[in-house]
């Protein structure tokens, strides 16, 4: 079987990653209208509460920026699988915010705090797998981040490996917020931006 020319490929590789990154995104919506729906069925955090908007940004912003990937010229399966494996680590972080169960918890709180050395790790993994997402995406992509990328990489990866360590609430609160400012700044920063 012949491959597909780049631009008829990127199509059949959008559809997989939507659908993963689709998942994510209803894992987050159905959990949040769970608590909704159910607001007596486990101890509500605001912790817990802006991880999932974090993570629902994020989210949104991977399937946003994979819209470069239009302009990769030489697929391979293991470009598919890289991509498709960016997607599930978001995935993962999504379910891992709204379990199927948390009889054995006080809360969706107590929850993360005990389940944050898997949230931390697949967190921090999203920091270098976006070095390669971008990395692929050629130097052009590259440099229109710009010096805040270059901070954003190192100082992530620090700070989840202290969140892996510290069972700290504040510190925790104090991460998310940190976090949520800075999507913050990328979205003023690319308003209105496809590149």
């Amino acid at each position: 079987m012949d491959a597909l020319p780049p631009p008829e490929m990127f199509p059949h590789v959008r559809i997989v990653m939507g659908m993963v990154v689709g998942l994510g995104i209803t894992r987050l919506l159905m959990g949040v209208a769970g608590l909704v729906q159910h607001p007596a069925r486990a101890k509500v955090s605001t912790l817990h509460l802006l991880w999932a908007f974090s993570i629902l940004v994020e989210l949104v912003f991977f399937w946003w920026w994979q819209f470069a990937l239009f302009e990769v010229d030489d697929w391979t399966i293991g470009l598919f699988f890289f991509i498709i494996l960016y997607a599930v680590t978001l995935f993962m972080l999504a379910a891992l915010l709204f379990p199927d169960s948390l009889a054995e918890y006080d809360g969706y709180e107590d929850f993360f705090l005990k389940r944050r050395h898997w949230f931390y790790s697949l967190f921090a993994a999203t920091f270098v797998l976006d070095i390669i997402d971008t990395f692929i995406k050629g130097p052009n992509h590259w440099q229109e981040f710009g010096w805040p990328y270059y901070i954003q990489v190192p100082v992530g990866l620090a700070l989840s490996a202290i969140a892996i360590w510290t069972p700290n609430r504040r510190y925790h609160l104090s991460l998310v917020t940190l976090h949520l400012l800075f999507q913050g700044a990328w979205i003023l920063r690319l308003f209105n931006t496809v590149t």
